[in-house]
């Protein structure tokens, strides 16, 4: 998804859980770079209140993002797919500049090209805090461990 177009519509189960798994990998090393790869030079983006043009918006988008959502771990899964679609559901967790934690849950449509590259992406999200305490998502920055349970796995 991120630095080749390989998995390319039509989707299959299995490629569509691969290009999940790619994302949610992508987004947890934090990379805005490597990220916009995914998508194509003039993609159209929505995240929460935010309607982004093109992968330079995206990238300073996840610029912001970042400084501010510290600490940032998510856990993406499969929800449906069809053709040049893909359906997830996601949750991530991070803290603010105060120290405050949140579990932030939520969902992305994304639409492909025919080559793979992501040409629109929709993303509604809802932050709760939660206490330190109540964190699941403890593995070390970076992509999540293969062994680590997915949202199902952990009740989520």
């Amino acid at each position: 998804m991120f630095e080749s177009s390989v998995l390319a519509p039509p989707f299959t189960r299995e490629s569509a859980i691969q290009k999940v798994r790619i994302s949610e990998n992508a987004w947890n090393e934090r990379n805005p770079e490597k990220i916009i790869l995914g998508y194509t030079k003039d993609c159209t983006w929505r995240g929460r209140s935010k309607f982004l043009q093109g992968r330079e918006a995206v990238e300073d988008y996840l610029r912001q993002k970042w400084n501010s959502e510290q600490d940032y771990r998510v856990i993406k899964e499969l929800w449906t797919f069809g053709d040049n679609r893909i359906a997830i559901r996601f949750q991530y967790e991070w803290h603010n500049n105060s120290g405050l934690w949140f579990r932030s849950c939520g969902a992305e449509l994304w639409e492909f090209n025919e080559e793979g590259f992501i040409c629109k992406r929709e993303a509604s999200v809802n932050d709760l805090i939660i206490s330190e305490e109540e964190r699941r998502f403890l593995w070390p920055l970076g992509s999540r461990p293969e062994d680590h349970p997915g949202l199902l796995g952990l009740g989520l």
